[in-house]
């Protein structure tokens, strides 16, 4: 430790603090964070281990700082991001890279050393007055062949409580690994802050709005935003260190939820699932009657000749719009019930209690939200009416308040894959469920050739579809083209790897109507687990493989206890060649003209599709019922 750094930790930290540090062990810690006491100038400074009073600290910080505040039911409390800061801002989120360097025209990047100059000058004594938390925490469990430890300094108490329900504690961690661990930083500073709902502070120069990803040093840098998508750096900030770092040892960091569907004896087939945001991701994890153990990033490795995998995270960070009693049960009794929940950009009621988009019950007619003072009929500075919570209001606790959480969910070694599934919001292209004919075949048309319409999750307009390869192009931190190998080199090394599947919950009739009820997907969950276990034959149809009528119905029946008419089966499951075309020749265009080095393989998999949906138009026409195969 060179004498700077020692005197700055010594004179800036108190000892108790000091000798938490010391205990870690690691030169490159004490450097690291010294740097940024030296340049943030906290007025205060706190280091949080992984005991329960450090933990408790943490939370009552954030109500006592005025970044949280108390609501009616007994451990729930709410944060209001800025009414221009809930959602991620993609235009100013960067990869600082040296002039030698390329991702490709698909990721946003800067020079390196211009984008460093600029971080540290919008860093230079922006904690003054605030206090500083330096939280250590793990990604993925401990004692594990997937830990990755992680250095998390930032003046938002809101952050630090965050991720103390979001991820495992790592302060242990970092003593066993001493010196030889490569652990991720993150940097996060609030700026200037102003009053705004409850007398809740927040970010206040928006528009000095920044999240810088270095990933030459695997250090995330954020300024003056509050919103969990720009700051709580865990979470998809440190997927992009995580995809370059893995993409290097043959790896895998996914944007996939993993659910353990129940097969008949009790059985449970683990799968992974990638989805946009506002896609049905958290309602599959979460669905009645099958067991959670991640809603969001997994890490996937090869051990034993077995696809494994583990939830980075042990909490939810979710999307709360239309959850209610009957279709989220699981769910809507945790979130109505006692429990530590933080809820972020929801309708505070003047009996004290949260109201969300959806919610049982009559709705509101006043309140306060983020908008400030609400009452119902209020209007924008656009004229548009301003709902009574925010379409990306979001809440966060610990997985382990679940009462379906998986008993595997904290396992070293993880789960052993079945099946992984990809879906985004398609009206009028897909079938509601279609197995893949091989791992190749899977993860190009289905995870490669992604397509999804936007959602409020992130700035920007809503309804537009997006290419979006294996629901991680917001994620990545190497060329689409080398992410697509990685992921196809990854399953040449397995003898029976997972089945892939794709998933389409948004169906639409050419009337515009809803083809799939929002429940239907509990039936393609439990029919992917038949498939994956032998037990149910299939239709081979021009793009995939699609259930039979008698299987679905006895699902309905059983699971849902409801008929499935056969003239439903038949809308669902018609091939449509036309459009299917049309996404072939849309997906032939982007990877020619936008992605670098893409595959070769990606056109031979994609030219042959195109060739049977070809024959199949011309023997039976546009719309190819489930029959006709």
């Amino acid at each position: 430790m060179s004498q700077i750094t020692q005197n700055i930790l010594e004179t800036r930290l108190s000892a108790a603090d000091y000798q938490k540090i010391m205990r870690l062990d690691n030169p490159a810690m004490y450097d690291f964070i010294a740097t940024y006491i030296d340049l943030c100038s906290p007025k205060k400074i706190f280091v949080g281990t992984d005991t329960l009073g450090d933990i408790r600290y943490t939370r009552e910080a954030a109500l006592r700082n005025r970044e949280e505040a108390k609501l009616g039911i007994e451990g729930h409390t709410i944060h209001f991001d800025g009414y221009y800061d809930q959602a991620r801002d993609k235009a100013q989120t960067k990869f600082l890279l040296s002039s030698d360097k390329d991702l490709g025209p698909e990721l946003n990047m800067i020079n390196r050393e211009v984008g460093l100059k600029e971080i540290f000058h919008l860093l230079t004594n922006s904690m003054a007055g605030h206090e500083l938390f330096i939280k250590f925490f793990c990604l993925g469990p401990t004692h594990s062949p997937f830990s990755i430890p992680c250095v998390q300094l930032t003046d938002s108490a809101y952050v630090a409580h965050t991720e103390d329900l979001l991820y495992r504690q790592g302060y242990q961690e970092f003593i066993r690994q001493g010196r030889k661990a490569k652990f991720f930083k993150f940097v996060h500073a609030q700026g200037d802050l102003e009053e705004a709902v409850l007398r809740l502070l927040v970010s206040k120069n928006i528009e000095k709005r920044r999240i810088y990803i270095d990933l030459e040093e695997e250090i995330i840098y954020s300024v003056n935003t509050q919103y969990g998508g720009n700051t709580i750096g865990l979470k998809k900030l440190a997927m992009r260190l995580a995809i370059n770092r893995c993409s290097k040892e043959a790896w895998l960091t996914e944007h996939m939820l993993i659910v353990g569907i129940h097969g008949p004896g009790g059985r449970i087939s683990y799968f992974t699932g990638a989805f946009p945001s506002m896609c049905g991701k958290t309602s599959t994890a979460m669905m009645n009657g099958e067991t959670i153990v991640g809603d969001d990033i997994a890490f996937l490795r090869l051990i034993h000749g077995r696809v494994r995998a583990v939830n980075v995270e042990s909490g939810i960070f979710g999307i709360i719009d239309g959850i209610n009693d009957v279709n989220d049960p699981l769910q809507w009794r945790v979130l109505t019930s006692p429990a530590e929940i933080i809820f972020s950009n929801q309708l505070v009621t003047e009996d004290n209690i949260i109201y969300w988009n959806g919610k049982p019950g009559e709705i509101p007619t006043v309140g306060v939200n983020y908008s400030g003072r609400w009452y119902k009929g209020k209007v924008d500075k656009d004229g548009k009416e301003i709902s009574p919570s925010h379409k990306n209001a979001r809440f966060t606790f610990c997985l382990d308040i679940l009462d379906n959480v998986d008993p595997l969910v904290h396992d070293p070694v993880g789960v052993e894959l079945s099946g992984i599934l990809y879906g985004g919001r398609d009206s009028d292209t897909s079938v509601p469920v279609e197995e893949s004919f091989s791992w190749i075949h899977g993860l190009i048309t289905k995870g490669a050739c992604l397509e999804s319409e936007t959602t409020a999750a992130t700035l920007g307009q809503e309804g537009i579809r997006v290419f979006n390869p294996m629901s991680n192009i917001d994620f990545l931190s190497i060329p689409i083209g080398r992410y697509i190998r990685d992921n196809l080199k990854f399953g040449e090394k397995i003898k029976n790897p997972p089945r892939i599947f794709g998933v389409n919950y948004f169906l639409k009739d050419r009337d515009g109507q809803w083809l799939n009820d929002k429940n239907d997907k509990a039936i393609w969950l439990k029919w992917m687990e038949l498939r994956v276990t032998d037990e149910v034959d299939a239709i081979r149809t021009p793009t995939g493989y699609i259930p039979t009528y008698q299987d679905l119905k006895v699902l309905f029946t059983r699971v849902l206890h409801k008929t499935y008419p056969k003239k439903e089966y038949i809308k669902q499951f018609t091939i449509r060649s036309s459009e299917n075309l049309a996404k072939i020749n849309r997906m032939m265009t982007i990877y020619q003209t936008r992605v670098l080095d893409t595959p070769e393989i990606v056109f031979t998999v994609l030219k042959e599709q195109q060739k049977r949906l070809i024959d199949a138009q011309a023997q039976y026409g546009n719309y190819i019922s489930p029959e006709r195969f």
